[in-house]
C-alpha cells in the first residue's frame, strides 16, 4: 500500500547567513514574524517597511534522509516522490545539491522523483517580482488596473495589493509537503462525474493511474463503493472507467431548500493478487445544477436551477481570508462560512484574484449547503496567452478542476473577473494593438477543459458577461452584471434605477470595528484622515466616497470621529440593503445578488461585512435581514413606495401587514391592516395607498410597515432633512451568568438605526443584532457575548443612533 510521510518538521529559512526556524506550511513573512525579524505588516504603517521581503530571493532547507526516500532496496517501495501541494511561486528544488526541477505556479501540485536520494533538501524561491519581470520581457507589456505585475506570474494576484488589500508579496511552501512511497501503480487522477437520472444517482468514475516499470501492462483491479452500491473492473492500461448506480439517493440541496446528505465515495486500487496499492476517498452529493440563460422579454437570464428548482441566489463574494493564506486553518474556514450561513447566504463566489481554496473550505460548504461559484484565477488585467504562461494556465486549470469536482457545493466555473468588461471599457484595445489579452483562455482553453473534465457543471466565460459579444459585457439586461457606478459616483438610491438579471458584484465601503482600528493603529489619534486610517484605506478616493455618502444623507460630522465611524457603517448597511430589497422585489427577472464582499484579509476600510479581525459590521446583520427567506420591504419606485413581500421560503406566507404613517414625535397619524399572501418562491408587490403616504417633501412624517416581527421604514426625505427628536431611551443591563449579558433598550422617542457597538465595552465583545428602529414605547433586547458588565452608563457610551442623544 502507498505510504505517506508529511515533511512539515525540520525546515529552516536562510536569512542573512543564519538559519531561522521555519513552519511548513507557511511563508517567509510568517517565519520572519515568528523570529522577530520584521514587525507585523498589518499594524500601523509597517506594510511599507516590510516591502523588501517580497523583492528578495529566499531559501528553505532541511535534511532528506534515507528513510524519507526509501525504495525497494531498503524501504520496500519501488518509487518515492516528493510532493509539494503549493509552492509560492518561482522555485527550484535541490536534493544533495542536484536540481530536481523548477516551478512557476502557486496554484499547482508539483511532484519530483526522489527514489533512493538523500541529503540536503533545499527549495530556493526567486522574488516574484523578478519572475514576473522575466515573463513580461518575453511576452510584452499588458494593461493592468494596478501598478503591479501580477498578470505575468501564476500567483495570488491580491498579494501584490488591491483596493482593499496590502502589498505583501509572499514566498514559501504555503501548502503541505510530503513523501509518497509506492510500488506497481498509484491513483494519479480520480474524476467522479455525479449525475441524477430520474430516481437513480450515477457516479461515472474516470481513473488515471501512474505505473512503475513492473506495473506496465499488468492487470490491476479498481473497486469503488458509494451508498451501498459497489462495482469493480480489471484493466491493464493507465486509464479506465467505472459506473456506480445508487437507487433513490437523497438529493443534496442548497441551504433553505432541503438537506445536505453526503455519501462516502471510496476507490481502491488492487494488484493482481488483491494486494492494496492505493486508495482515494471523498464525500459526494447527488444533485443536478444548470444555469438558465434563456432569452426572454427582459433580455438574457442567468438563473441557477438546482434539482429542477429555480433559485434566487443570495450571495457574497469571498476573498482570501488572510493575505498570508497559510494562516487560514480549517477551523477559521468553518467559523467564517458558518457566519455566512447564519446571515442567510446560500452562495459564495470565490473571486478570481485570490486562490483556489483548501478542500476544507469546500467541505464546509458541502455540509452547510452553500453553493460555490468558483472563478478561475484571472482578475482586472490583460493576461498574455503566450508561453510560458499558456502551459501553466492549462495545467493549473486541470489540476483544480479535478481536485474540486467531487464537491456537491460547487455549482459554477467562471472564466475571469472583469477582464471581458475591461477589454471593452477600460481603454485596453489601443495599447494592446492586437496582442493577446486572455480571451483565448476564457472563450477557448477553459471551457474546453471544463467540458472535457467536468461536464456536469455549467461554465461562464466571465463576470460580468452578457453571454456573447453581441451585447456589452456588463449590460444589466443580459447575463451577469457588476454595479460599481453607484459606489464610485452616485447615491445608493441609484441601485433602484435598473433591474439586472443577476448582480454578481456591488457594494459600499465602511471602516472596520472600532476595536479593530485601535489594535491595528496603536497609539493613533483616530480621525478619518489620520495617517494610519489613510494607509488602511486602499480604494481610489475611498474616503472621499465615504464622506460624500455620509454628507448626502446626514451631513458630515466635523471633528467627531466616533460619529463619522457610526454614520459610515450606517450608510454601508443601508446602501447594500437598498440594492437587495429592490432587486429581490423583481424576482424572477433578477435571479441573484452577490454582495462585494463577505470578508477581509487584514484590518482595512472596505466593502466587507466581516472585518479583518473577524468583527461583524452592521452590514452583516443587515444581510441577515435582507437575505432571510421572508423579507418585508418598502421599496421606492416611480409610482411611489411599493410594499414588497418577498417569500423565498418553500411555503405560502400569509400575514397581516400593518402600515402606519407616523409623526416624528411618534404619533400615529394613519393606520391600516392588510391581509396579504405570497406563494412559495414568489414576490407580491403593491403600491402603498396614498392616504398612508407622508407628503413627498415632509420632514416630519415617516411610513412604517410591520409583519410577523419584520419591519420596513420609509422616509420621503434625506435623514438630514428629517425632524428627528433627540433620541431618548432607557437602558437595562442584566448579566446572563455565563460571562455574557443582555441589554434592554426601551425607547421614549423615535430612535432611528440604534446600534450597540459592543466592542467598545470589551474588544472581543459582540452583539447579536445590528441596526434597529424603535417607536416610542418599544424595546429591543440585545444579547452581548464577551462582556459581563452591569453599568448602563457603559452601555450608553457604546450606543449610537441617527437622532443622537
Amino acid at each position: 500500500m502507498k505510504d505517506v510521510t508529511q515533511l512539515h518538521e525540520g525546515w529552516s529559512l536562510r536569512h542573512e547567513g543564519a538559519l531561522l526556524p521555519a513552519q511548513v506550511p507557511g511563508c517567509v513573512h510568517t517565519d520572519l514574524l515568528a523570529a522577530g525579524v520584521i514587525p507585523d505588516p498589518f499594524l500601523g504603517l509597517n506594510e511599507t517597511g516590510t516591502a523588501w521581503v517580497g523583492r528578495r530571493a529566499w531559501s528553505y532547507v532541511r535534511e532528506l534522509d534515507a528513510d524519507d526516500a526509501g525504495h525497494a532496496a531498503g524501504g520496500g517501495h519501488e518509487r518515492s516522490e516528493l510532493v509539494f501541494e503549493g509552492l509560492d511561486t518561482a522555485a527550484e528544488v535541490f536534493v544533495g545539491g542536484e536540481s530536481l526541477g523548477t516551478t512557476r505556479n502557486m496554484h499547482r501540485v508539483h511532484r519530483f522523483d526522489v527514489t533512493g536520494r538523500s541529503g540536503p533538501l533545499e527549495v530556493r524561491f526567486d522574488s516574484a517580482y523578478d519572475e514576473a519581470e522575466r515573463v513580461r520581457a518575453l511576452t510584452g507589456d499588458r494593461p493592468n488596473v494596478y501598478p503591479e505585475p501580477f498578470q505575468y506570474i501564476r500567483k495570488m494576484a491580491c498579494s501584490f495589493g488591491w483596493d482593499w488589500g496590502p502589498t505583501v508579496v509572499t514566498a514559501g511552501m504555503w501548502r503541505p509537503v510530503r513523501i509518497e512511497r509506492w510500488s506497481v501503480a498509484r491513483l494519479a487522477e480520480v474524476r467522479p462525474l455525479v449525475t441524477v437520472d430520474g430516481a437513480t444517482g450515477r457516479v461515472d468514475l474516470r481513473i488515471r493511474t501512474t505505473r512503475t516499470e513492473s506495473g506496465a501492462g499488468r492487470p490491476l483491479t479498481l473497486r469503488a463503493t458509494v451508498a451501498g452500491a459497489a462495482a469493480e473492473t480489471v484493466f491493464e492500461g493507465g486509464e479506465t472507467a467505472l459506473r456506480l448506480e445508487v437507487p433513490e439517493p437523497e438529493p443534496w440541496w442548497p441551504r433553505g431548500y432541503g438537506s445536505q446528505p453526503l455519501y462516502a465515495l471510496d476507490v481502491e486500487l488492487l494488484d493482481e493478487d488483491s494486494t492494496p496499492l492505493d486508495s482515494w476517498s471523498r464525500r459526494i452529493g447527488f444533485r443536478t445544477v444548470t444555469v438558465d440563460r434563456s432569452e426572454d422579454a427582459h433580455g438574457t437570464g442567468f438563473t441557477f436551477v438546482v434539482n429542477g428548482v429555480r433559485i434566487f441566489a443570495r450571495g457574497v463574494n469571498w476573498i482570501p481570508d488572510d493575505v498570508l493564506p497559510s494562516r487560514v486553518t480549517p477551523e477559521r474556514y468553518r467559523a467564517r462560512l458558518t457566519q455566512a450561513a447564519d446571515a442567510n447566504v446560500d452562495l459564495v463566489r470565490i473571486w478570481g484574484g485570490g486562490i483556489y481554496e483548501d478542500d476544507a473550505f469546500y467541505d464546509v460548504c458541502d455540509e452547510l449547503g452553500l453553493m460555490v461559484w468558483q472563478d478561475f484565477l484571472f482578475a482586472c488585467a490583460a493576461y498574455p496567452e503566450e508561453r510560458p504562461l499558456r502551459g501553466e494556465v492549462e495545467a493549473e486549470a486541470r489540476d483544480n478542476v479535478v481536485r474540486l469536482m467531487p464537491h456537491a457545493s460547487l455549482v459554477l466555473w467562471n472564466g475571469n473577473n472583469e477582464n471581458l468588461w475591461g477589454f471593452r471599457d477600460w481603454d485596453w484595445e489601443e495599447p494592446l494593438a492586437g496582442d493577446s489579452w486572455g480571451e483565448g483562455y476564457y472563450l477557448g482553453i477553459l471551457p474546453r477543459i471544463v467540458a472535457e473534465l467536468d461536464p456536469t457543471r455549467p461554465y461562464t466565460a466571465g463576470s460580468p458577461w452578457s453571454g456573447s459579444w453581441d451585447h456589452h459585457p456588463n449590460d444589466p439586461r443580459h447575463g451577469t452584471h457588476h454595479s460599481w457606478e453607484v459606489w464610485n459616483r452616485q447615491d445608493y438610491a441609484e441601485y433602484r434605477a435598473d433591474v439586472p438579471r443577476f448582480c454578481a458584484e456591488f457594494g459600499w465601503q465602511a471602516p472596520p470595528a472600532i476595536s479593530t482600528l485601535r489594535r491595528a493603529l496603536p497609539g493613533e489619534d483616530l480621525a478619518p484622515d489620520s495617517p494610519g486610517m489613510l494607509h488602511h484605506q486602499k480604494a481610489e478616493d475611498g474616503n472621499g466616497k465615504l464622506n460624500r455618502g455620509i454628507e448626502r444623507h446626514f451631513g458630515l460630522p466635523e471633528g467627531d470621529f466616533d460619529r463619522w465611524h457610526y454614520l459610515a457603517q450606517v450608510v454601508q448597511a443601508r446602501a447594500v440593503a437598498a440594492g437587495i430589497e429592490h432587486w429581490r422585489s423583481h424576482w424572477p427577472v433578477c435571479a441573484g445578488t452577490v454582495v462585494w464582499q463577505l470578508n477581509d484579509c487584514w484590518p482595512v476600510s472596505s466593502w466587507a461585512a466581516i472585518d479583518g479581525d473577524g468583527h461583524l459590521k452592521p452590514l452583516y446583520h443587515e444581510l441577515r435581514r435582507v437575505y432571510a427567506d421572508r423579507l418585508l420591504g418598502l421599496v421606492p419606485a416611480e409610482e411611489g413606495p411599493v410594499l414588497a413581500l418577498d417569500n423565498q421560503s418553500g411555503t405560502t406566507w400569509r400575514t397581516t401587514v400593518t402600515l402606519r404613517r407616523v409623526a416624528a414625535d411618534g404619533t400615529v397619524l394613519k393606520e391600516a391592516a392588510l391581509e396579504l399572501e405570497a406563494a412559495a418562491r414568489t414576490v407580491v408587490r403593491m403600491v402603498v395607498p396614498a392616504s398612508l403616504l407622508p407628503a413627498a417633501d415632509s420632514g416630519k412624517e415617516l411610513l412604517v410597515a410591520d409583519a410577523d416581527g419584520l419591519r420596513a421604514v420609509h422616509l420621503p426625505v434625506y435623514d438630514k432633512e428629517f425632524a428627528y427628536p433627540a433620541a431618548a431611551y432607557d437602558v437595562l443591563v442584566e448579566p446572563s451568568g455565563d460571562g455574557d449579558s443582555v441589554v434592554t433598550v426601551t425607547a421614549r422617542t423615535l430612535v432611528r438605526d440604534l446600534l450597540l457597538q459592543a466592542d467598545r465595552l470589551a474588544p472581543g465583545a459582540r452583539a447579536d443584532r445590528g441596526l434597529v428602529t424603535l417607536l416610542p414605547g418599544e424595546e429591543v433586547r440585545i444579547a452581548v457575548r464577551g462582556w459581563a458588565g452591569d453599568d448602563p452608563e457603559d452601555v450608553r457610551a457604546a450606543l449610537f443612533s441617527v437622532g443622537a442623544a
